[in-house]
C-alpha cells in the first residue's frame, strides 16, 4: 500500500507552493520527498462572527498562507511548515503578519506584525510540526479576540473535535473562502490511526471524517479544539483534501513543555 501525505499551507498560484512535502509509505519503507514549500475546511460551514475568537490568519508578504491560534496576548501557535523555507530555515519574521478578530478573510479585524519565529527544534516531516510566533505588540482582547486554553488531557477516541480555517473548499479548487469555515471531525486512537494511514506517533492526533470533508490547503497551522481547548495544530492530509483518510494534526498536549519554554 502506498499513501501520499500532503502538507497544507496555501498554494501560491503566482509562484509555487510555499512548502509541499510528501511522505510515501511502502509496506515497511518510509521515504520523505520534499518539494518547494508555501492547508476552507472541505465540506464545512460558515463561521459566525466571534465563533472562533482564537483563530487567526497568518500572512506572508500580506497573503494568507496558514491559520494559527492565539494562546496569549503576544503569542500565536501555528505549524512549522507554514514558516520555513526549503532546508527548514525560517522565513524572516518581518515577512509575516497575523489578522485577528474577524471571521472575514478580507475585512475587519486587526493586523499585527510578527516579531520572532520559533520553530520546534525536533521538526521533521510530520513530527513536531509546530512553530510559535511572537507578536510585535500585544493583542487587546475582546469578544472577537481571545486566547484559547492549551490541552490539559488526551482526547478520547471517538470524541467530536472542531476544526476551522480559511483553506480551500475542495481538493482541486484554487479559491479561498472569504468567510472562515468549520467542521466536526472524530478523534482516533494511535492504533486506529496506524490502521488507516500507517502512521503512529505519540506526537500526532489523527482526525477522521467522511469523504468530502476535512482540512485542505490554507488550513495548516489552524486549530483543532475539544471541550474548548486547543488539542491539535493542522499538519497534513493523506491522498489529498477530502479523502476518506484521516488528517494529521500536531498534538498540543505532547508539546506543552516546548510551548511554555519558548514563550519567553
Amino acid at each position: 500500500t502506498v499513501y501520499c501525505t500532503v502538507y497544507l499551507p496555501i498554494v501560491n498560484r503566482v509562484t509555487t507552493m510555499a512548502f509541499l512535502q510528501f511522505l510515501v509509505l511502502l509496506t515497511a519503507t518510509f521515504v520523505a520527498v520534499t518539494a518547494d514549500p508555501t492547508g476552507r475546511v472541505v465540506g464545512g460551514f460558515n463561521a459566525a462572527p466571534a465563533q472562533f475568537p482564537h483563530q487567526i490568519s497568518l500572512r506572508r508578504d500580506h497573503v494568507h498562507v496558514c491559520g494559527g491560534s492565539i494562546i496569549s496576548s503576544n503569542y500565536i501557535l501555528t505549524a512549522a511548515h507554514c514558516v520555513v523555507e526549503i532546508g527548514l530555515k525560517p522565513f524572516a519574521a518581518e515577512r509575516f503578519t497575523i489578522l485577528a478578530g474577524t471571521h472575514n478573510r478580507i475585512a475587519g479585524g486587526v493586523v499585527v506584525p510578527v516579531k520572532r519565529v520559533a520553530v520546534h527544534q525536533g521538526y521533521a516531516n510530520s513530527e513536531n510540526d509546530l512553530a510559535l510566533l511572537e507578536l510585535a505588540k500585544h493583542l487587546t482582547f475582546s469578544a472577537k479576540i481571545q486566547p484559547i486554553e492549551l490541552a490539559s488531557a488526551e482526547v478520547p477516541s471517538g470524541s467530536e473535535v472542531i476544526i476551522s480555517g480559511w483553506g480551500l473548499i475542495e481538493n482541486k479548487g484554487d479559491t479561498l473562502p472569504i468567510i472562515m469555515q468549520w467542521n466536526r471531525v472524530e478523534a482516533l486512537s494511535k492504533s486506529e490511526c496506524f490502521r488507516k494511514i500507517l502512521i503512529s506517533s505519540d506526537a500526532l492526533i489523527c482526525l477522521n471524517h467522511p469523504k468530502g470533508a476535512g482540512a485542505c490547503n490554507g488550513d495548516s497551522g489552524g486549530p483543532a479544539t475539544y471541550n474548548g481547548e486547543l488539542v491539535g495544530v493542522a499538519g497534513f492530509v493523506v491522498t489529498g483534501c477530502g479523502s476518506s483518510r484521516p488528517d494529521g494534526y500536531a498534538k498540543v498536549l505532547y508539546n506543552l513543555k516546548w510551548i511554555h519554554e519558548n514563550m519567553i
